[in-house]
């Protein structure tokens, strides 16, 4: 926006909808009865970070059929909050044309192409990862890869679908299109739609501790470890939170952040000490690997973000 101009929303307002944003989305999972989880109310001592067995007549949500159900519930609150920003960007621009307003709204979202370098910016970070896979001969076309097993079991399960495309690309859409631009209308500070939006993103994940303390027992321990790895993924996803509003800003497009989501939650959290314990020949190497990467991030992170024509980073 133009300094000296009246923005069209106030801080207040963009908190207002980001967090009505986030109510919309995890609410919609427990909206439907058939997306709702269902545990058993009795307590069960079990041995330290050990998970129960699952009753009969119980809902977790690798269920297939809770799957399913929560993927049209969250399909469905993206969608809504599209419409959120549509209907309020008409009102602020009722003079423009219909075909106008709706290409001036996909910009805002960020439904616009992205060219290579962005997205290349996570894959670059996590080459020790990579390079611990090309070891073990499991990056794609290598000896212990499979098509079957690597690709069409794992991206294109029930639970693969949710993972790696429907939860990324609306999370991404909800969490980093319509909250940024609520807060772009708003006329906030880069530094606070980086460091503050995200927040919401962390704040989206805290109802997983239900599930975490039904699943360890309902004891006092569960409680526990609930809190704990509830604090835990709130800290991670808001850190990358935080990484993914820089790409969207800077590239004016939702495809790097969609691209850094899905690629993150393919890899998983990197886990050097383990794949060195597994692989003591090569320790120098995977070290050597790990750190090329983390100094190729933080160099090429400004550069290789950056579009031309950015509607966020002008």
């Amino acid at each position: 926006m133009q300094s000296g101009t009246k923005p069209l929303l106030s801080i207040t307002s963009a908190h207002l909808l980001s967090g009505l944003f986030a109510f919309i989305y995890v609410g919609s999972i427990y909206a439907s009865k058939n997306a709702r989880l269902r545990f058993s109310k009795r307590k069960v001592n079990l041995p330290e970070g050990q998970a129960r067995l699952k009753l009969q007549n119980e809902r977790w949500r690798d269920d297939p059929d809770v799957i399913k159900a929560r993927l049209l519930a969250v399909t469905s609150a993206t969608l809504i909050c599209c419409l959120i920003v549509f209907i309020m960007t008409k009102n602020f621009n009722r003079n423009d044309e219909i075909h106008n307003l709706t290409a001036n709204v996909w910009l805002h979202l960020g439904f616009t192409w992205s060219n290579v370098l962005p997205l290349l910016i996570t894959p670059l970070l996590f080459s020790g990862p990579l390079y611990v896979q090309f070891l073990g001969k499991t990056l794609p076309f290598q000896k212990d890869w499979d098509f079957e097993r690597d690709v069409l079991f794992r991206f294109f399960s029930i639970v693969g679908l949710r993972n790696y495309f429907v939860a990324p690309i609306t999370e991404e859409i909800v969490f980093r299109a319509c909250v940024l631009t609520v807060y772009h209308l708003a006329d906030a500070s880069r530094m606070k739609m980086i460091f503050l939006s995200p927040l919401v993103f962390g704040a989206a994940h805290i109802h997983h501790a239900f599930e975490t303390y039904h699943r360890y027992g309902r004891t006092a321990t569960a409680a526990k470890r609930a809190i704990i790895s509830t604090v835990i993924q709130f800290a991670y996803t808001s850190v990358f939170g935080f990484y993914c509003c820089y790409l969207f800003l800077r590239s004016g497009s939702l495809l790097p952040p969609i691209a850094a989501h899905m690629f993150c939650n393919v890899m998983g959290i990197p886990q050097p000490n383990y794949e060195i314990s597994l692989m003591p020949g090569r320790k120098l190497s995977i070290l050597a690997a790990y750190l090329f990467g983390i100094i190729g991030f933080v160099g090429m992170l400004e550069p290789w973000s950056y579009m031309d024509g950015s509607l966020y980073w002008q």
